[in-house]
């Protein structure tokens, strides 16, 4: 019998892990809890168990508190490889005996420090049979566990804790708040936190190195209750010291150590550290990258800090395609070079033909060609340059068009969350349509945008928000007339459940377009909606307004709205109901005094690691002709 703990008759004060193991009956195995290893060496810890005939073993689970028993089941080793046979009996019994470390640390993590566990191979406790035991074929084990009472924290302090901020961005999660509080259960993952909680407080407010000095965890198991006592060292401040890249190559090393943002003198801050990684990342040069801190901060106060990289190779092309019953497949093509001139300037070309399928004429097909430029790092390591060059010929329900347009700005990252954009546009486009014949445009603009966005991941969130207003004077000059064109959107999500396997997941957009007539404005810059990311069910930009003679042309004003039930079904499946709805109107504030077009439908999502993989079945409630009696779509990421 192993027994963690044993019961005095007068008060009896130690460290409760010490006294977990004082009186049982095991090998001197390492064991390490609250970051200490209290016996045993690492040859021990991590020896192979021993490889020989297959031994077969039923395993019978007993415990007296049915709501700790999945977490105790979820440490057994014994447990989760019931259905395998263990590597001989030597194998089995080494399964055994790291169970009782594995199970003992399980109920310390839920306040349980006087409990007692017993692991019996074939009637024998496991602790004491010798490796070469013979055993039943198969053996028996029956695992039963008395988890003890529930110890709650009469004591639970930091000693030397950080002073309070006054920046917002310094603050950390307090460790009370976390379950490190007299009165609360005395869980050992709480008093792991608030030591890595304790750290970081330091760390936020420029103390590199701080690190626990001591700690002290004691029980007191005739009161059930527990005094932790964590101490913490802060060290000195420190401040950045010269930033050194190695591992450069092609990409110039002193260009990334001022990519990183770390500017020398400055106060450390670990979150400049996190935003430098998430920055660099996002250049796409290098296939792993760390930021490596110096072992000592300098008598000056400097921290040097070294950012050691690894490249990719800075050339590579790709196609893709998609494909839905209404549009059609559509396939495309890349080259990408992204270290063009020695600073990670990204050049793509690339290509994309669509509509095959509805026809298989040539001239019916809608293409695109053209290249696009992004040079990074522009003035601040949060500015980009950004450049592009399109054709296009694109063939829809409502019009034909085909242009060539320009576009040149700036990008800049306000914070993790929030960025902004301002972009000149030019184009030359010719439309052709049913209802004004042929037209031709050139119109020369600004478009501005201003983004926040806190997703968790922007292929599948289950948290946060995206939103995004724009707005884009122009003047066309075919007609002599200025104008302006505004959206605003916004999109929630909220995940539930174990790993959010159940997603809330709401969009909303409205757009506004004031000018001359429609018959005097460039079609693509008037509103559609309809197709895979607006109005599922309906042909893409098929929904508009329509005209006496029964064409339909683009609005002045919009509004969509989405909404979608998300199901993981298991860690690859996942399963989706939605609805759409959008409307179209002809003056630039909507009346909606034309129908509002909505489709519902479900979905099938496959989780990758790039994202989800989506099909989706739509039906359009207020089909018209020529609208699909049902519709399909298949594409990466959700759809929204």
């Amino acid at each position: 019998m192993h027994s963690p703990h044993i019961r005095r008759p007068f008060r009896f004060i130690v460290a409760a892990f010490c006294v977990a193991f004082a009186a049982a009956p095991l090998p001197a195995h390492a064991f390490e809890i609250f970051g200490i290893k209290l016996f045993g060496s690492k040859a021990e810890e991590t020896q192979d168990d021993t490889i020989g005939d297959p031994q077969r073993y039923e395993v019978e689970f007993a415990v007296t508190d049915e709501d700790i028993e999945k977490k105790l089941k979820g440490a057994s080793t014994l447990w989760a490889d019931r259905d395998e046979a263990a590597s001989g009996a030597a194998g089995l019994i080494a399964k055994a005996r790291g169970d009782y470390r594995r199970m003992l640390a399980a109920l310390y993590g839920e306040g349980r420090y006087g409990g007692t566990i017993s692991i019996r191979i074939d009637g024998r406790e496991a602790s004491d049979l010798a490796p070469d035991a013979v055993l039943a074929e198969p053996a028996r084990v029956a695992i039963a566990v008395d988890p003890g009472p529930l110890f709650h924290f009469r004591q639970a302090e930091i000693v030397n804790q950080a002073p309070p901020t006054d920046d917002w961005r310094d603050e950390v999660d307090d460790p009370r708040d976390e379950g490190f509080a007299p009165g609360e259960v005395a869980r050992s993952g709480a008093v792991l936190r608030a030591e890595r909680l304790a750290v970081e407080a330091w760390r936020q407010q420029g103390y590199a190195k701080a690190e626990i000095s001591d700690r002290r965890v004691e029980a007191a198991h005739e009161a059930d209750v527990i005094d932790a006592r964590v101490t913490v060292d802060p060290g000195r401040k420190a401040y950045y010291g010269p930033v050194t890249v190695e591992g450069a190559e092609q990409v110039d090393a002193e260009w990334i150590a001022w990519m990183t943002g770390l500017r020398h003198g400055e106060e450390y801050d670990p979150d400049d550290i996190k935003r430098a990684a998430t920055r660099i990342a996002k250049l796409d040069v290098y296939r792993a990258a760390r930021f490596q801190e110096a072992e000592f901060i300098g008598d000056d106060g400097l921290l040097p800090i070294t950012y050691i990289v690894q490249e990719r190779k800075p050339r590579r092309f790709g196609v893709g395609g998609t494909w839905s019953s209404i549009d059609g497949v559509g396939l495309e093509a890349f080259w990408l070079h992204r270290n063009l001139f020695g600073r990670a300037e990204r050049l793509k070309i690339e290509g994309k033909v669509a509509g095959i399928g509805q026809t298989f004429k040539p001239e019916e097909f809608t293409y695109r060609v053209g290249a696009s430029f992004v040079k990074p790092g522009v003035y601040t390591p949060d500015t980009s340059f950004s450049a592009s060059l399109f054709g296009d010929r694109e063939v829809l329900e409502a019009y034909t068009r085909t242009a060539i347009t320009l576009s040149a700005g700036l990008t800049h990252e306000f914070t993790e969350q929030l960025s902004g954009r301002l972009f000149v546009n030019a184009a030359r486009a010719r439309f052709d349509d049913d209802e004004y014949g042929r037209r031709d445009f050139m119109t020369v603009g600004l478009a501005g945008a201003l983004t926040y966005d806190s997703r968790d991941n922007a292929a599948d969130a289950t948290r946060g928000v995206f939103l995004e207003t724009t707005i884009e004077p122009f003047y066309e000059f075919e007609y002599g007339n200025p104008a302006i064109r505004a959206t605003a959107e916004a999109r929630a999500y909220y995940g539930f459940g174990e790993d959010s396997r159940f997603v809330l997941a709401g969009r909303v957009k409205l757009g506004s377009l004031a000018g001359p007539s429609v018959a005097e404005l460039p079609p693509d810059l008037l509103f559609f909606a309809g197709g895979g990311g607006s109005v599922r069910g309906y042909a893409y930009r098929n929904i508009g307004v329509e005209t006496p003679s029964g064409n339909v042309v683009g609005g002045r004003s919009l509004a969509e709205a989405s909404v979608e039930a998300r199901m993981r079904v298991t860690d690859s499946i996942g399963l989706v109901a939605f609805a759409d709805a959008g409307y179209v109107g002809a003056d630039s504030i909507p009346t909606f005094d034309d129908r509002l077009r909505v489709g519902v439908g479900g979905g099938l999502r496959y989780i990758t690691g790039l994202g989800p993989i989506r099909l989706d079945v739509a039906v359009p409630l207020d089909r018209r002709p020529g609208d699909p009696s049902v519709a399909f779509y298949v594409g990466l990421g959700q759809a929204f």
